[in-house]
């Protein structure tokens, strides 16, 4: 067996490095010829009388080596980092076919000896890597681009080397889990979400290597890895296919800005460039145009200081199936019976209502006033090359003006609001203030107005589409992306971490509206202690979750008799956690309204606290006051939760909410409250 003690790996390492290093010397001196050639030549075009064709040429041959310069950096970035951890994993192998066993070292990207050209590094995407995930020693196989290779796997090795040391090393017979996992699930969280490639679990890598669905949704448990998963899932999906592949092509709708920023280390730890960042607000804003309304924030907000029920029964209506199946009726019935043409004269120059009416069913690709527009341009068209004339501007306004009277409606607005009438359920739809849509409204309208205007965003450059948070969009929402997007997609979110329990998602509501639609579930959470998830399940049971088996402090519930002596506890605990190991406490109010409040009467006192808004873009360690809404999908180390009181928590939303906010707790967990204690903690 190859390097068969620890101190036989440690040589190999050793030695690996120090290839890695020769390379990296000859990658810089690449560099250096690419910045050299770039001078000379910009340099020679600036010195010399050039004709047009030699300037060309030189300006090729310049943004030439800036492409191999640019090429060349990326590289020497990825043999920085091996420097620093070359390899995680290694297994042995040998093929059933009778060839001898074969050695691979399985880091974050591949490399090559120089000298003979041969991989003593693979990528953690490469097709024989996939074992290293899922199997144990005994019988294994890989899908090779040849086809399926059988074999035993006689060797599983796991390792941490950090800043070009080797932590440990650990003879793995079972799953990848046990020592490592637990290892690194007791570390501290960072500012930022990183890659979990050394740890990554065989129903995780189930996921990242589906390569088969059109449509993949996750639904993913509290602290189950979902969203890195998916990450990992895009950065498998760019080493695959990296000939029709790029970041460019890629777009992910994220929650806000602060979680975008979160993820962001995630993917240029992997090698690969960002992907675009966009929300379903940015959608909206970009279609809405003229059109004002109200956000998802906002919309959360407002219930959480006013249940409103009759706002409620609007919101509840059109998070439906059906409401998607009604609107959709009312359209095909309105493409059917609200074109009503009349005979067109013009003088000797005449078009039947029937030949009207067979121009615009012919055209019912194209949205309504497409259409119309369309039906007047041919009109115009054949009435020059019938008379030979040039159609004087005031007739042709004429006609455009009768062509588009001959629907029922002029906007999208007044289609839209008839729908309700047609439903008989005028009390499902009004402004939230002047001139302003509710939330509930906004994508409804916007599929209206697809039907009738079209949009002006083009999605077309896209190749894959990523979808978090996907229990906070409605039905409706996903209708319209599958009009807006024709990509692949990851949809990927958990039904139990609801911000807006009347308006949620999930995996059966979203199907319908996807071809080629797959649903694969993650079970198993990694992110909080025994005792932290125990907690949390009493507040909404998960039947399931399986904790990960990692024990800790139990959480704490402090009730307080006065407003001050709550916000002395909280102080007692800020204090505490600065003088822990801990590098992050998020203090996670219901709303954004408490968590301004308490920021402020906090911030004197603590130059470090931050407040994470919707208006912020960043995240950052240390200590974090936000709202429950804004903690989605972070983590931190500890978790305070403050007013946990039955006059505050006391709703299904607001049971929902409790349970987020608990569920952003790794290490520990603590909540106060001043009176009562909310009946959802009995």
């Amino acid at each position: 067996m190859l390097n068969q003690k620890e101190s036989d790996e440690r040589k190999h390492l050793s030695g690996v490095q120090r290839k890695l290093e020769a390379a990296l010397e000859q990658m810089q001196a690449t560099i250096e010829n690419y910045s050299r050639e770039i001078l000379e030549t910009k340099r020679y075009i600036y010195e010399n009388h050039l004709d047009l064709a030699e300037k060309a040429a030189n300006r090729i041959a310049v943004h030439d080596s800036v492409a191999f310069g640019e090429k060349a950096i990326k590289e020497r970035g990825k043999l920085q980092k091996l420097i620093q951890s070359p390899y995680f994993g290694r297994i042995d192998f040998a093929e059933t076919k009778g060839s001898k066993e074969e050695t691979f070292y399985i880091g974050i990207h591949a490399f090559a000896d120089p000298a003979t050209a041969y991989n003593i590094i693979f990528d953690w995407r490469a097709p024989v890597s996939s074992m290293f995930y899922d199997f144990e020693t005994g019988p294994a196989f890989y899908e090779a681009p040849a086809g399926k290779i059988d074999g035993v796997l006689t060797l599983k090795r796991q390792y941490r080397i950090r800043h070009t040391q080797m932590e440990y090393m650990i003879e793995s017979s079972l799953n990848i889990g046990d020592e490592i996992l637990q290892k690194e699930l007791s570390r501290n969280s960072d500012d930022k979400m990183k890659n979990i490639v050394a740890t990554i679990q065989r129903e995780q890598n189930a996921i990242i290597r589906n390569d088969s669905a059109q449509v993949l949704i996750i639904q993913g448990a509290a602290g189950s890895g979902k969203t890195s998963i998916a990450l990992h899932r895009v950065a498998f999906l760019l080493y695959r296919h990296k000939e029709t592949l790029t970041a460019k092509d890629l777009l992910i709708i994220s929650p806000n800005k602060v979680f975008g920023n979160y993820i962001s280390n995630v993917l240029p730890e992997l090698g690969e460039e960002n992907m675009a960042e966009i929300s379903f607000d940015d959608i909206a804003a970009g279609l809405l145009g003229k059109y004002r309304y109200e956000s998802f924030s906002e919309q959360v907000e407002s219930l959480l200081e006013d249940e409103d029920a009759e706002r409620i029964a609007r919101i509840e209506f059109k998070a439906t199936n059906l409401f998607v199946d009604q609107l959709q009726s009312y359209l095909e019935e309105a493409d059917e019976h609200y074109f009503v043409p009349t005979d067109l004269a013009l003088g000797s120059f005449g078009v039947a209502k029937e030949k009207l009416l067979s121009e615009y069913r012919a055209l019912q690709r194209l949205p309504v006033k497409k259409r119309l527009r369309k039906i007047a341009d041919d009109l115009i068209e054949k009435y020059k090359r019938n008379t030979g004339k040039r159609m004087d501007a005031a007739v042709s306004r004429q006609i455009r003006d009768r062509v588009q009277k001959m629907f029922r409606f002029a906007d999208t607005l007044s289609l839209y609001q008839n729908f309700y009438h047609a439903i008989g359920r005028e009390d499902m739809f009004c402004f939230s203030r002047k001139n302003t849509f509710e939330f509930c409204d906004v994508y409804p309208f916007i599929y209206v107005k697809l039907y009738f205007e079209g949009g002006e965003q083009d999605y077309k450059s896209i190749k894959h589409l990523l979808v978090d948070e996907m229990q906070d969009y409605t039905p409706i929402q996903y209708a319209v992306l599958a009009k807006l997007f024709s990509c692949n997609m990851t949809i990927l979110g958990d039904s139990y971490q609801r911000v807006n329990p009347y308006s949620s998602s999930s995996v059966e509501k979203i199907r319908p509206y996807f071809a080629g639609c797959h649903a694969m579930e993650l079970c198993r959470s990694y992110r909080s202690t025994l005792e932290i998830s125990g907690f949390a399940q009493k507040i909404l049971e998960n039947k399931k979750l399986i904790p990960i088996e990692r024990h800790g402090q139990a959480p704490t519930i402090t009730v307080c008799r006065t407003p001050k002596e709550q916000l002395d506890k909280i102080r007692h605990l800020i204090d505490q956690f600065r003088q822990s190991g801990h590098a992050s406490l998020g203090i996670i109010c219901k709303s954004q309204k408490q968590a301004r409040l308490l920021f402020e009467q906090l911030r004197t006192a603590y130059d470090a606290m931050a407040l994470l808004s919707f208006d912020s873009s960043e995240f950052q360690d240390g200590i974090v006051i936000t709202s429950v809404h804004m903690a989605k999908g972070l983590e931190f180390d500890q978790v305070i939760v403050p007013d946990v009181a039955d006059e505050l928590y006391k709703t299904q939303m607001d049971r929902s909410l409790l349970y987020i906010a608990c569920t952003r707790a790794m290490h520990q967990l603590d909540l106060t409250c001043c009176g009562e204690k909310t009946e959802f903690l009995n």
